[in-house]
């Protein structure tokens, strides 16, 4: 169990993989459902406010754990998969 500095517990020590796609031009972070993702793989993500099905270029990959995501894990939305 890891311990954070105020004295309290971190919970998630779960590692994410984050994925940065490039979609219409601008870059936007998605978690990946797997590790098993590389950069210039295309994928579809959902985008705008109906998550309608879009087409993207995986920028980055990144694993971290929830407390260093480059997202709030509670703001970032999951890929529908690779293309």
């Amino acid at each position: 169990m890891i311990h954070s500095l105020s004295g309290g517990v971190i919970r998630d020590n779960y590692r994410y993989t984050f994925v940065k796609v490039e979609v219409d031009g601008a870059p936007y972070w998605y978690l990946s459902p797997t590790s098993e993702i590389a950069v210039g793989a295309k994928v579809s993500v959902p985008f705008g406010k109906g998550d309608f099905p879009r087409e993207g270029v995986v920028l980055k990959v990144e694993q971290a754990d929830g407390h260093c995501a480059p997202v709030p894990l509670n703001r970032i939305r999951e890929i529908y998969g690779i293309l």
